[in-house]
């Protein structure tokens, strides 16, 4: 028999936003704070260009810990529906990382999980189905998103729910499917709401033999190279293995493969099957579970993260004095989710940075960034009118990104803003 937990109620708040009272896994009440990186607009509320502004909603972003659980996770909850808008911006496919990524995973499906022809493979927020355009020619294939996003995924021949995972989308899977052999949930666990409904959803749904993967933020990356730029709304909870497994194990499930894979700066790969199907539970498990332990994320190490930010926000802001002191244009490359915590935090506005450049057909073009008047602008104006500096959002990738932008004829400078701010 299960152990179900009961998941943070909206005893109080707005009606757009819960204060988390409680752990979202375990249900602990004392948590321990972390690291306040202020009040933050949702990272793809994004006004148009030449709109005059307006009130605009923030919320509190407060990172809090569970000592009893290790679950790392926002101190405040908003409204989905106001974080994933039909018009969400965000497209998988545009992200070289993410798409090598979805096709070593499905390598990796093909060689541990022997997948048939008739195996069903549903992706929860499944995007523009980059993951499943992956599966598609070796098994069944579903999507389910919420977003316009899904559009482009049909364009593609990928099935797809226009909806959040409920349990109305899965009692149409399985009226139409039946149930699936893998669930992938990749960058997406950590972003809804009610955990333990995911949980029960992704058990009614899994076949008995099936597997649940995820792929998540790991806080162990997080803290160890001052990723506080991923610290945003839509990032509800920040998972360690000790975490998953033990929300997973409350679930009947047991988690037989994990990996440490560079996606979003450092991320968590989990596979976890029912307690019933007979599966070898691979060293990887073990590996990293000791490596937690040994290395906690104690009362000092969060001291020193907090103090890091603080001191990394300083550096960033005196390179930036300097170079506007002498009158340099600089623009942002790149508009990913987490330049929005960095800007709004460290308090960067159109007077510092002119433009933030996004690739040809990105929806985020001819926009403002949140919460500022910065407007996102095609990247070929980093060729056609270069500036000085250019900042990379997307830090976390500069190698990639500098050969690139060198490639197609930048010979300016580039400025890494985390974790430790400097020119190259």
């Amino acid at each position: 028999m299960r152990n179900k937990l009961v998941p943070i109620k909206r005893a109080y708040g707005t009606g757009k936003s819960i204060v988390v009272d409680k752990c979202q896994i375990c249900g602990y009440l004392k948590l321990d704070d972390v690291v306040f990186i202020g009040y933050l607009p949702p990272v793809n509320s994004m006004p148009k260009v030449g709109s005059k502004p307006q009130e605009e909603s923030s919320y509190p972003a407060l990172l809090l810990k569970c000592p009893v659980c290790k679950l790392f996770q926002l101190g405040t909850i908003v409204d989905p529906k106001i974080l994933f808008p039909p018009e969400y911006p965000y497209t998988s496919g545009t992200t070289k990382i993410l798409r090598d990524n979805f096709t070593q995973l499905f390598g990796e499906c093909r060689r541990l999980l022997h997948l048939d022809r008739n195996d069903l493979v549903v992706d929860i927020g499944s995007n523009d189905g980059t993951l499943l355009s992956n599966f598609s020619n070796f098994c069944r294939v579903q999507g389910v998103e919420p977003s316009n996003a899904a559009v482009l995924a049909k364009k593609r021949g990928i099935p797809t729910l226009i909806t959040f995972f409920n349990k109305q989308a899965v009692e149409k899977i399985k009226r139409k499917q039946g149930r699936a052999k893998i669930i992938t949930a990749t960058n997406v666990f950590a972003h809804i709401e009610d955990v333990h409904s995911v949980m029960e959803n992704v058990l009614d749904l899994l076949g008995e033999d099936g597997v649940f993967i995820t792929e998540s933020h790991y806080i162990y990356s997080l803290i160890r190279s001052l990723q506080y730029d991923t610290i945003y709304h839509e990032h509800l909870r920040y998972y360690s293995l000790q975490s998953l497994n033990f929300i997973f194990k409350k679930y009947g499930l047991s988690i037989f493969h994990a990996k440490k894979i560079p996606t979003h700066g450092g991320s968590l790969r989990v596979y976890a099957c029912r307690n019933t199907r007979r599966q070898t539970i691979q060293t990887s498990v073990s590996r990293i579970l000791r490596d937690e332990k040994q290395h906690d994320l104690d009362s000092k190490k969060i001291h020193d993260f907090r103090r890091k930010i603080t001191l990394s926000k300083l550096k960033l802001y005196t390179l930036l004095f300097k170079i506007k002191k002498n009158k340099n244009r600089i623009y942002g490359i790149g508009a990913p989710s987490r330049a929005s915590t960095l800007i709004n935090y460290v308090g960067l506005d159109e007077n510092i940075i002119d433009c933030v450049l996004e690739i040809h057909g990105s929806y985020k073009i001819g926009k403002y960034m949140p919460g500022t008047r910065i407007p996102v602008v095609e990247e070929s104006l980093l060729f056609h009118s270069p500036p000085d500096y250019a900042l990379l959002f997307s830090w976390h990738i500069a190698d990639e990104l500098i050969q690139k932008l060198r490639n197609k004829g930048y010979r300016g400078k580039f400025i890494l803003p985390l974790p430790d701010p400097s020119i190259i």
